[in-house]
């Protein structure tokens, strides 16, 4: 099989070449807020650096005094290095406490954020961004970044306080050695820089083949009925492990490239550290420098080679934590195609219902230049029940999904009891609506908390009422717990019409001013569709009402019956007048009741 460029957004070799370590910089709004806690963490790591630098120290008293014939101060070096010792061990224990606990803080908070930003996208979002790969981002992304936060960077600022500070004192202990290891830094910030710009490329084609992979098992998943229907599981398997040895790829090409560089530096600075330990030696022997001396300057020498080895390690941690910075930023700073106002203009209390189309041209932006709607206007006036029918693709769903602004308008405006849906805050207008989508979402929760999500207050006798005017109170009654059954992910347990009669029950327990039914009844039975409509009747009795339907039996009580036809409105008026034009309307009726009365 070929192999296949990496998902996402633009290239990724275009978008590594923009990227550089500094992305880690869009992680300080969401650390700031816990200065008090990276302050102390911060306090924590310099004074076990400071500790760590000292102990060198201490040795090379003891080595020096070894000979001595006063054991008090032999005890004394012994007993301070020991108390170093545990100064150690309790400020690492200490550091380790804090910055993780600052990890998980942050990254908690990041999750929230992107969460946030992503409900409230409009759906043309969805429409380019698989819901899998913004879950991969969450939860992938986030977990490199807590890596990073609770533990790469105090490591990295702990091993570059010891580099700095081990440097100085081996300059103080000696000039002419340091010097010689001096010779060696240029030796190994070079494969860092070469090395290092190809491991930030290859970390982010890694986590785009991550996320693409978790897009693929997600999509697949929750269409597994169908997969299983026509026998596709081979055909999904072979997609899956295909996009997954993509991943696997991707990581092996960066472990080896990590790999590369961290023993290209390990091994530059230790055979630096011999030579320097050699050279040392001769100076002892010539009675340059004593062996403590050289014992403490080979100990900060040790320590300064550990400190950039882990620099080198840790700086690949920091590429893989750039990029999950990056690719979460972009979530969190995508533009919504939908705005709100930033102050909102009120709407009159109480909602009446009057909805007024004005010339309203839209395309979705998955097919532009294919008039979904093309110049309509229309007003449905308060309490008034109005119908869309029309063939598939003739623009009926899109009008529900125009009024509860999902999208806006190409031109022309929508308007609710005369105010413009652009300058309503979506949250304020949505509240007078009720939807019954063609497709019911059930959650994976209890019968009652899926009727309760229409009105979240509402008390159990509520709930029970609104499933008995939806004719589900029956069934929910003969599930095993009644209304507290778990009806499983997206109601596995449930039929089609008993999915949709939970969805009528959780727009009728929100009553709104303004209904919206599109193919409502699509999926019940003969008796369970007439109790519906009884149900839907009263419902509709006093509320704008807006029913979409490819079933006319059901729109026949309508006030006004609005046909669409390639997103115009081409006739308008009740049942029998429009059946009398003989227009679309009346092909669609003796399509459905002649030829059907014929067939039965």
């Amino acid at each position: 099989m070929a192999e296949a460029t990496p998902p996402g957004p633009g290239q990724t070799e275009e978008r590594a070449k923009s990227k550089r370590i500094g992305a880690l910089a869009a992680l300080w709004p969401f650390v700031w807020p816990y200065r008090s806690l990276l302050f102390c963490a911060l306090a924590a790591l310099v004074m076990t650096a400071v500790v760590s630098l000292t102990l060198p120290m201490a040795v090379r008293r003891v080595v020096d005094n070894f000979d001595t014939e006063n054991a008090y101060i032999l005890d004394q070096y012994f007993a301070a290095a020991l108390g170093i010792a545990a100064l150690l061990a309790v400020g690492t224990g200490l550091r380790y406490m804090l910055v993780t606990r600052l990890g998980e803080r942050v990254v908690a908070d990041i999750r929230k954020a992107v969460f946030d930003r992503v409900i409230s996208m409009s759906p043309s979002f969805f429409e380019q961004v698989m819901t899998g790969e913004v879950l991969s981002r969450i939860t992938t992304d986030t977990t490199l970044i807590l890596s990073v936060i609770g533990s790469s960077v105090s490591i990295a600022l702990r091993n570059l306080l010891i580099f700095v500070g081990g440097l100085a004192l081996m300059l103080l202990t000696s000039p002419k050695l340091t010097g010689l290891v001096l010779l060696i830094v240029p030796a190994v910030i070079v494969p860092i820089l070469v090395l290092g710009r190809r491991l930030r490329v290859l970390s982010r084609e890694n986590q785009d083949w991550i996320a693409a992979s978790s897009g693929n098992a997600s999509e697949t998943l929750s269409a597994v009925q169908t997969v299983q229907a026509f026998t596709h599981e081979a055909a999904s398997r072979a997609q899956f492990s295909h996009v997954t040895e993509l991943s696997y790829k991707a990581a092996r090409r960066r472990i080896s490239t990590r790999a590369l560089m961290t023993v290209i530096v390990i091994f530059l600075v230790f055979a630096g550290i011999v030579g320097v330990l050699w050279i040392g030696a001769r100076d002892v022997r010539a009675g340059d420098m004593t062996q403590g001396a050289l014992v403490q300057f080979v100990i900060y020498a040790v320590m300064v080679a550990a400190g950039v080895a882990a620099l080198s390690e840790i700086w690949g941690e920091l590429q893989r934590a750039a990029g999950a910075t990056e690719r979460l930023v972009e979530l969190l700073q995508t533009n919504d195609t939908v705005q709100d106002p930033e102050e909102g203009l009120p709407l009159p209390d109480p909602v009446k219902g009057r909805i007024v189309f004005e010339n309203v041209t839209f395309d979705y932006p998955s097919r532009p230049g294919i008039h979904a709607l093309d110049g309509v206007s229309l007003t449905i006036e308060p309490g008034e029940t109005v119908a869309f029918v029309g063939p598939s693709g003739a623009g009926k769903t899109t009008i529900i999904q125009m009024i509860l602004r999902f999208y806006d308008p190409a031109s022309g405006r929508i308007l609710l009891d005369g105010v413009d849906l652009a300058q309503l805050r979506r949250d304020t207008f949505r509240k007078a609506v009720a939807l019954v989508p063609q497709d019911p979402v059930i959650f994976a929760a209890s019968a009652r908390d899926n009727i309760r999500f229409g009105r979240p207050e509402a008390a159990d006798a509520e709930i029970e009422a609104a499933a008995r005017a939806a004719a589900a109170h029956d069934f929910i009654a003969a599930l095993p717990d009644g209304y507290d059954s778990y009806l499983g992910e997206r109601g596995v347990m449930l039929s089609g019409g008993q999915k949709q009669r939970i969805a009528i029950a959780r727009a009728i327990l929100r009553d709104a001013p303004v209904l919206l039914l599109d193919e409502a009844t699509s999926a019940l039975d003969a008796e369970s569709e007439r109790a519906v409509q009884a149900a839907v009747d009263t419902l509709s009795a006093g509320r704008t009402t807006l029913i979409v339907a490819h079933r006319l039996a059901t729109v026949k009580k309508a006030d006004r019956i609005i046909v669409l036809d390639e997103g115009r409105v081409v006739a308008s008026g009740p049942h029998d007048t429009l059946v009398a034009e003989d227009g679309l309307y009346a092909r669609l009726a003796r399509l459905q009741f002649t030829d059907g009365m014929a067939a039965e």
